[in-house]
């Protein structure tokens, strides 16, 4: 659409200094109730003085997604933004890593859009309606700032309320990645399954906690909770852990899990993988009066929405006051949360409830959120998402 006749949507005057720091996102409330625009059309934003480019959502509460305050986007302006995102990977592609966010959205300037790669192949997922229209041009950027590229697959949306469901995988260009994939973080190889596994085959916002485990591991034995494929426990093992327990629900991951630590040469009678519920394992281990030295929690997000966050908050809680329970005396707890309406001070406040609850006393010795390729915006706190705490648990004196 040429830019004389672009839609014009005058924003409340109260947004201007939220907009002029460069927040990318205005809610439904905030634009006239009259406006009926398909999803995907560019739109022009007056606030004040200020202006700025987006694409209007007709179905997300995020009515509209802010992408520059000085032009409208074209094939050429998504091309610089995905080279920068490039560049500014250079440091990981210099430490044994081959899978890395390689554009997380608004924290890279392609609000709703992220971009995984593994190996040769990338692995885009959409987070709006809207963004449907930016990616023919986005797959272009691609081919054109990542050396030997092999394939663009992309992760279907999945909009149920169940965190473990996955979408379906579609070519977009190029060849398919193999059904099993073997990709490597800080010289440990990982299976990654692009077609089936959760997110788009690996969490990678974790890799630097994982480095972080591997330091404080040695000599002790190891339970890692909501292990997936026991990438936390790999590391620990690496480290020089006596013994470690991964646990996950799901029988696949605990498979999956086995078959790492067989990849890496790390397998041994000191490594155990259970398909099992994990706040069940955790209180059967109270009940039996075992403790391990360092006990890892990376549960899946327990909440949607900011209606959820109260339940997600003492799910939280009760989670790690089991946990806790576990842990040898003066032992430690690495403990995560990926619930993006939780924020850094309130995590920190939940788990020193957690501590009341079990009359014992965590201090937080290391604290940290994503990585270099997971980047957040000065002005857009709502992308530190990832939360994860190294604590020592002592009795209150």
């Amino acid at each position: 659409m040429a830019a004389r006749s672009m839609p014009t949507i005058n924003l409340p005057t109260q947004l201007k200094a939220h907009l002029q720091a460069g927040h990318p996102w205005v809610y439904r409330d905030h634009v006239p109730p009259s406006t009926r625009l398909a999803s995907g059309t560019w739109v022009r934003l007056h606030c004040g003085n200020w202006q700025g480019f987006g694409l209007w959502d007709a179905r997300s509460p995020i009515a509209l997604r802010i992408f520059s305050s000085r032009m409208q986007p074209d094939a050429n302006w998504i091309k610089t933004v995905v080279q920068q995102a490039w560049q500014a990977r250079e440091p990981l592609r210099q430490t044994a890593t081959t899978a890395y966010r390689l554009l997380f959205g608004e924290g890279d300037g392609l609000p709703g859009i992220t971009i995984d790669l593994y190996n040769q192949y990338a692995v885009i997922a959409t987070y709006a309606d809207c963004v449907e229209v930016l990616i023919a041009d986005v797959v272009k950027a691609l081919q054109a700032s990542v050396p030997q590229l092999r394939g663009v697959v992309r992760r279907r949306r999945d909009d149920s309320e169940n965190d473990d469901e996955t979408g379906k995988i579609e070519l977009l260009w190029g060849e398919l990645p193999p059904a099993q994939l073997i990709v490597e973080e800080h010289g440990l190889k990982l299976i990654a399954n692009l077609f089936e596994g959760q997110k788009t085959g690996l969490f990678l916002d974790h890799r630097e906690n994982r480095h972080t485990i591997e330091q404080w591991s040695h000599g002790k034995t190891v339970l890692n909770c909501f292990s997936y494929t026991g990438a936390f426990s790999l590391y620990a093992a690496r480290g020089g852990a006596t013994a470690t327990t991964s646990v996950d629900i799901a029988p696949a991951a605990a498979h999956d899990a086995e078959q790492n630590f067989m990849l890496n040469g790390l397998m041994n009678e000191h490594q155990r993988f259970l398909a099992r519920d994990c706040f069940d394992f955790l209180s059967r281990t109270i009940q039996r009066g075992e403790t391990y030295d360092l006990v890892i929690l990376d549960p899946p997000s327990f909440a949607r929405s900011k209606k959820n966050i109260h339940a997600a908050t003492r799910a939280y809680v009760k989670l790690n006051a089991l946990a806790i329970q576990c842990v040898a005396k003066g032992g430690l707890l690495a403990s995560a949360s990926c619930t993006s309406q939780l924020s850094p001070a309130n995590f920190r406040l939940m788990l020193g409830e957690a501590a009341a609850q079990t009359d014992q006393q965590l201090r937080i010795i290391h604290e940290a959120g994503q990585a270099l390729d997971h980047p957040v915006p000065a002005h857009f706190t709502e992308g530190r998402y990832l939360k994860f705490v190294l604590a020592r648990v002592d009795e209150r004196m």
